[in-house]
């Protein structure tokens, strides 16, 4: 039975990650297998996968979602695909991929969610290398449709092209990234804003507040319709390109972060999970602007959904 077949994945990581990548498996009519060692994890992972698929406009059902304890646990002859979603520690995402290729069937997908570490760091050294890709959900992962499909030095094309087919079929929107470099994709392309944003705020030429309003109410709020490269082919490269020649060497181009970024890590004011960034985080504050920024991207998804289908 060839893996794609198979509609059941093993989710490593019962955080808040793995239970919303969980949640899109059983929106999708896949089962998942969620190991989390922790007890308290396990308990709650049913309400949490629950309150995505609501949030999906999407069935839960139980029979699909299954919690253990440990990776060995789960029933891997009937699991064609694994996502790792362990915290962002390199030795202990290799540890958990040598331990997956042990485990997993021989024609199984071993993926890993990590935002840093190249797929090509964590798998080195293991003999299966051509089945390991990247597959990097951003979050909320349930909600935001792109999924980064990153192909590594040893990763057999046709399994990128198989992990794409399953996302598409799962109602996420699949892109891949056909080298392993840092940041991948939309990463890369975020930091470059960011660091541009966090350079005007150093520079005192725009406060916090006024930046973050540029972005979402002028050009960001055009990418809910079409990509930077896009935007620019209906607005004219003419027009583009010579803006490009005035405005590229002014911008900050430092290796790096911004001095108003460290300033604050320095200071302990790290933003939502210490009460303070740049902005103040009260906690009435942090639960009416958590359930605000839920709802925009739940209605961006719906416009969204009319472009590109279920």
């Amino acid at each position: 039975m060839r893996h794609e077949a198979l509609r059941s994945a093993a989710v490593i990581g019962g955080g808040t990650m793995g239970a919303d990548i969980a949640a899109i498996l059983v929106a999708g009519g896949w089962t998942a297998h969620v190991v989390e060692p922790s007890p308290a994890g396990r308990a709650s992972l049913a309400a949490r996968v629950a309150k995505s698929c609501a949030q999906l406009d999407a069935p839960f059902v139980a029979a699909r979602l299954h919690a253990h304890p440990a990776a060995p646990d789960a029933p891997w002859a009937g699991i064609g695909l694994a996502i790792e979603c362990a915290p962002e520690d390199l030795a202990l995402k290799r540890r958990v991929f040598a331990e997956l290729e042990r485990l997993a069937r021989p024609d199984a997908t071993l993926a890993s969610n990590s935002s840093s570490f190249p797929i090509s760091a964590i798998g080195r050294g293991l003999a299966t290398g051509a089945r390991m890709c990247g597959l990097h959900f951003f979050m909320p992962a349930h909600i935001v449709p792109l999924v980064e499909v990153v192909r590594g030095e040893a990763t057999d094309p046709a399994v990128c092209e198989r992990l794409v087919a399953d996302m598409k079929a799962l109602g996420k929107v699949p892109v891949l990234v056909r080298r392993d470099i840092p940041g991948f994709l939309a990463n890369r392309i975020q930091h470059a804003l960011a660091r541009e944003a966090f350079w005007l705020v150093d520079e005192g030429i725009a406060s916090a507040e006024d930046v973050d309003k540029a972005v979402r109410y002028g050009f960001g709020f055009r990418f809910i319709g079409a990509g930077p490269i896009l935007q620019k082919d209906l607005a004219g490269l003419d027009i583009h390109c010579a803006a490009s020649a005035t405005t590229f060497p002014t911008l900050n181009n430092s290796a790096e972060p911004a001095r108003c970024l460290r300033e604050r890590v320095a200071a302990g004011k790290l933003g939502v999970k210490t009460g303070e960034g740049f902005y103040k985080w009260p906690p009435e504050r942090i639960a009416a602007e958590k359930a605000r920024y839920e709802r925009a991207l739940l209605d961006a998804l719906a416009i969204l959904k009319r472009d590109v289908g279920p």
